[in-house]
């Protein structure tokens, strides 16, 4: 069993996309948790859609986020330690396969799961207690320390840093590694990821604690549906910022096309397959 944390802040159009690419993708037994934060385009339509996953027993749950419930910090980090705390109540918590971060605009590709379940049976076998994430190559994984034969068609390089868009975590991830501090992301709109290097840096003695794998895990649609966290940044300054994070035609296109030729049009897109 694998617990999914999804975060969402509009482009409702690739989230569907994400969602759809979990259930067709993923071959294991799976629960998705979903924190919609801070979305301020076709709220309606966001809660219809999320309203008809409940109603199927789709999504474990979906949680809309304000800025007052995420304290006006960063909120994928504030999300992030919610989903935390709400695993480590679970009476079964050690004894998930692994846990997921993922953003909504990344598509999942076939067999992702299988693929991180032999990486972290080969650490757990192997006792690389250091390791404590593993993701995809290249995915910002800097510092390449060792190369590792974890089968005959998967290496795996151990590195620093990488970009929590898709990360798979340890189960005991938020016990061993913990949580972000809230105060140091007031007013923010990124930095979830430089603040967990910091903690993974502590947590694994200063070793390589991230895995990348050669397998593409997913695909980051990003420069398709537009960026919430770099928009929102680079606009930080002038009025009606939250305009620009509608991503409004882009949206619309993604929504209207169909998963089958959408997932055809991404995976043979060499800009995107050679991104991240």
């Amino acid at each position: 069993m694998i617990k999914i944390f999804l975060t969402v802040r509009n482009r409702l159009g690739i989230t569907m996309k994400c969602i759809e690419s979990i259930r067709r993708h993923t071959k294991g037994s799976y629960q998705i948790y979903v924190y919609n934060n801070q979305t301020n385009y076709m709220i309606p339509e966001h809660f219809k859609y999320f309203g008809k996953l409940y109603e199927k027993g789709i999504i474990a749950q979906v949680t809309f986020n304000t800025n007052d419930s995420t304290f006006n910090a960063f909120s994928k980090a504030s999300s992030c330690n919610f989903f935390g705390m709400h695993h480590e109540m679970d009476p079964n918590k050690d004894k998930y396969d692994f846990l997921l971060i993922l953003d909504n605009d990344i598509i999942l590709t076939p067999l992702w799961d299988d693929h991180l379940r032999k990486a972290w049976e080969y650490v757990n076998t192997n006792k690389l207690n250091h390791i404590k994430v593993v993701g995809q190559l290249p995915g910002g994984i800097k510092k390449v320390a060792q190369e590792y034969k974890i089968s005959n068609d998967m290496i795996g390089k151990s590195g620093f840093l990488g970009g929590s868009g898709l990360w798979s975590i340890k189960p005991d991830f938020f016990k061993t590694v913990g949580y972000l501090d809230l105060r140091q992301l007031f007013g923010q709109h990124k930095r979830h990821d430089q603040l967990y290097w910091q903690s993974l840096q502590k947590a694994s003695g200063g070793k390589p604690y991230i895995l990348g794998i050669d397998k593409k895990l997913g695909i980051h649609c990003g420069k398709l549906c537009g960026s919430v966290c770099n928009t929102l940044t680079r606009f930080s300054a002038k009025q009606k910022t939250l305009d620009f994070i509608n991503f409004a035609d882009s949206d619309e296109k993604i929504r209207k096309q169909e998963f089958d030729p959408f997932f055809e049009s991404i995976i043979n897109n060499k800009n995107l397959i050679a991104d991240w």
